[in-house]
């Protein structure tokens, strides 16, 4: 099978598996495991930060962020697709005690001039403090969008006037980075958190770092311990995310290559409404019958291409390191071929 379903089904190349196989190993709730202590620390100086900590997943990553960030009773904004609010569990409510102001937004980004309209009047009993504002780059729920750096910068200032914190939610920034080439520590520089996960295109098994102040980072691994994240001998899997960072982010430009061929493809064909506009590594395809959507899928099974639904009427691949130029090529020409 082609599996196009996301970039979370990558299995570790031969090199990682040979890390992760030699790694020295400690125990991480003291603090002693030293690959994972090598991680955080890679990943601490490669934005610019000063402390960061290595977790089980981006999920746990962006929660225990949020419950840092934010004390029971507050409210987060964020973009009304944002994973943090549609694809975790209800966690901003169950592990933060917090609400949430939900804000629309060009393919899952926000500017500045619609966050400002909604921070709450902090004398007015009536309503929740605004206590932190999270976005998401690249941004998924929008076909991999990148952020205009520009505007994160906008947003940057405003928080700051008022007095508020900036995470990210960066699933899937290398991503971003590798087509924007802004440097990690100039784009780190306007979060006060960023949640990178490992254990998609960049290719890893397991596992998200969050990266922040040394006192955030302290603070947040208190808070993991209280999720039951703390781990002991986890350097074994912490070596193939420090494996990824070192040796393959640049190689997910082949990824967006990928998914430019088959945006390319998919525009030319009669039963495709739209693609949205390819910038990384997601291709999202709108049909013109919406009905349509699981009988492409299902034929495309039947063809040895796993791909997934993405709302009514549209399906979504997503291009990874496991998935080769040639095999690419065989999906385009199924797809040139498929009578729906």
């Amino acid at each position: 099978m082609i599996d196009l379903r996301s970039d979370t089904v990558t299995l570790p190349s031969e090199g990682m598996r040979e890390a992760m196989f030699n790694a020295p190993l400690g125990d991480d709730v003291f603090s002693e495991d030293p690959t994972i202590n090598e991680l955080q620390n890679y990943a601490a100086a490669l934005f610019g930060k000063e402390a960061a900590l290595f977790c089980a997943s981006g999920t746990q990553t962006n929660q225990i962020a949020i419950a840092v960030h934010v004390r029971p009773g507050g409210e987060v904004i964020c973009h009304e697709e944002s994973h943090i609010y549609k694809y975790e569990g209800g966690g901003i409510a169950r592990n933060a005690g917090a609400s949430v102001r939900l804000l629309q937004g060009d393919r899952g980004r926000l500017k500045v001039d619609a966050i400002s309209k909604w921070i709450n009047n902090p004398d007015d009993v009536h309503f929740p403090l605004t206590q932190l504002v999270s976005l998401e780059d690249t941004a998924n729920r929008g076909g991999g969008a990148i952020y205009d750096f520009e505007e994160i910068r906008k947003i940057k200032r405003f928080c700051s006037e008022n007095q508020l914190p900036l995470h990210l939610d960066g699933a899937r920034l290398m991503n971003a980075l590798v087509e924007t080439k802004i440097d990690p520590k100039v784009y780190g520089a306007e979060f006060d958190s960023i949640s990178l996960c490992l254990s998609k295109g960049l290719g890893a098994p397991v596992g998200s770092v969050l990266i922040g102040s040394a006192d955030f980072i302290k603070r947040a691994r208190r808070v993991r311990k209280v999720f039951g994240g703390g781990m002991r001998q986890a350097g074994i899997i912490a070596a193939g995310g420090l494996y990824a960072l070192k040796h393959q982010v640049e190689r997910l430009k082949d990824d967006h290559a990928h998914a430019r061929q088959l945006e390319a493809v998919l525009n030319e064909l009669p039963w495709v409404e739209e693609v949205m506009p390819v910038q990384t590594n997601i291709v999202v395809t709108i049909l013109k019958d919406a009905s349509k959507r699981d009988e492409i899928i299902a034929k495309l099974s039947e063809s040895g291409i796993r791909i997934m639904p993405f709302g009514e009427g549209m399906f979504r691949m997503v291009t990874h390191l496991n998935v080769s130029t040639a095999q690419i090529d065989e999906v385009c020409e199924v797809l040139k071929k498929l009578h729906v």
